[in-house]
């Protein structure tokens, strides 16, 4: 593995750069609020994403596309430069989405017997509204965790790097490597180890920077793929079931989605060998379990040895909790009427099943005490929503759900926020110029109004996104798509 770091962060330098060089289309300027080589952002409050304290009244001074220095709000701006007051405002590092799709559940649409009829579960490609959403939310670079349409993917990257339209820098992860039995009839069906090896090496020489492992994987199918991945310089995630997360780990994977309590096997009893227990078997077995016992804390420590990361999707898990808040005004105006339908149709599903509301909040909570128990052990815990699931977790706005969520846990806001941008940059490779805010890196900056470190609502109330050093107006991105997830 040794390398992979670094060749990633060459990778990312060469796109950065190559935005850099690119003028704005047409279609993105229609999104711009600033764009001038020198910028002052005077009288803000810094959250730099280190999990230092925030530093009132500062000048963030962006120039040419990065942060040029950060000085104190009394000092006067460089000459020529374009002054924005932001008195009131904070400004965190952009956010690094770490489980994020272009692709979103549309539908759900259930048999009589509350089945989901053939040929499976399907999902729809938001090769137009999903990145201007995430850019919309602060989401300034994001990694696709698993795609349906991987060449939609890679040509989305292609064009956001050129400044044709908008939206995050990404990490495009490969198809996802599936086994056989998926009930997802776009995934692959990899059987054999050769399968794998040819996969993976097929689609980073179509330019994947990652890969994710699924369900029903086989466990030397998992170990052929996490092997071929490391050859290629790329590293390789998973939301397993039928490997579980201490076999995973011995064979060398970088990183688990969704963490265990909804999806490690391992306390099944009498599980059999390469195949996915059901969700039902899996939730049984965490509920007898506590975090700090004796098996759970094992597996955290071996976890943090093998410097494995975790990967936090919150949001995705809430909505599945009936009692929790539904989607807010602004949401649902986002969504497709077939799209809103089939998720107040679920959860209404879920609410009339006896119970199910409670133990979903304890597993929840569960979830949460794992993840600050392994951040606290030394782990490296990601952040992203999975806009996937019942439907109810939007691109962007599940992003800022995270943060909130982590803050639930028991992390400090600036900790959360930590998660949310310095320690996807550092997984990826890129923290050398991105996921804090310091001179000399990257200006993907998010202004926000109030501050998040005393109200952590305050991380929805985003005013300007700058990538690159550009800024991009929110209300602008946000309205031009409404209506449209779920259909595009």
């Amino acid at each position: 593995m040794a390398g992979i770091g670094s060749k990633l962060v060459l990778i990312a330098l060469a796109v950065c750069g190559a935005a850099q060089a690119q003028t704005p289309s047409a279609e993105v300027r229609k999104f711009l609020k600033f764009d001038q080589p020198l910028i002052a952002l005077t009288h803000v409050r810094v959250i730099d994403g280190t999990g230092a304290p925030a530093r009132d009244d500062r000048t963030i001074v962006l120039r040419n596309g990065r942060i040029e220095a950060i000085t104190d709000g009394a000092a006067p701006p460089p000459a020529g430069a374009h002054v924005v007051s932001l008195e009131g405002r904070s400004v965190i590092p952009g956010l690094v989405g770490m489980h994020n799709h272009l692709m979103y559940t549309a539908s759900i649409n259930l048999d009589e017997d509350d089945k989901i009829p053939q040929p499976g579960f399907l999902v729809t490609e938001l090769a137009f509204s999903a990145p201007r959403l995430y850019l919309a939310a602060g989401v300034t670079t994001m990694r696709t965790t698993g795609s349906i349409e991987p060449y939609t993917d890679l040509n989305i990257r292609s064009k956001i790097d050129k400044l044709q339209m908008p939206g995050p820098h990404i990490d495009v992860t490969g198809p996802y490597l599936e086994g056989e039995g998926s009930s997802f009839p776009q995934m692959s069906s990899l059987a054999a180890q050769d399968h794998a090896r040819r996969t993976v090496a097929f689609w980073s020489g179509e330019g994947a920077t990652s890969f994710k492992a699924y369900m029903n994987i086989k466990a030397d199918v998992l170990g052929a793929a996490i092997d071929e991945a490391h050859k290629h310089g790329r590293k390789l995630t998973g939301h397993l079931c039928s490997v579980d997360y201490r076999q995973a780990a011995a064979l060398g994977i970088d990183d688990l989605e969704h963490g265990p309590v909804f999806t490690d096997s391992e306390f099944v009893p009498n599980r059999k060998k390469d195949q996915c227990p059901s969700s039902a078997e899996i939730a049984a077995s965490w509920e007898k379990l506590e975090v700090d016992s004796k098996p759970v804390q094992d597996l955290i420590r071996e976890l943090v040895a093998r410097k494995v990361a975790i990967t936090s999707t919150l949001p995705v898990f809430e909505q599945f909790v009936a009692t929790r808040p539904v989607l807010s005004k602004q949401q649902m105006a986002m969504m497709s009427a077939e799209s809103l339908r089939s998720h107040l149709n679920a959860r209404a599903h879920a609410a009339a099943a006896p119970g199910r509301a409670a133990r979903l909040e304890a597993a929840l909570k569960k979830e949460m005490a794992f993840e600050l128990a392994f951040v606290r052990a030394g782990g490296l815990l990601l952040a992203g929503p999975d806009p996937t699931g019942n439907g109810g977790v939007l691109p962007g706005f599940g992003d800022q759900r995270e943060i909130e969520l982590l803050v639930e846990a028991g992390f400090t806001p600036v900790e959360a926020i930590r998660i949310a941008t310095a320690n996807g940059a550092r997984y990826l490779g890129q923290l050398e110029r991105i996921g804090t805010i310091e001179p000399g890196k990257d200006a993907d900056l998010v202004v926000l109004k109030g501050d998040p470190t005393r109200r952590i609502a305050d991380v929805e109330n985003v005013e300007i996104v700058f990538k690159d050093g550009l800024g991009y107006d929110p209300a602008k991105l946000v309205s031009s798509v409404k209506g449209m997830v779920g259909v595009r």
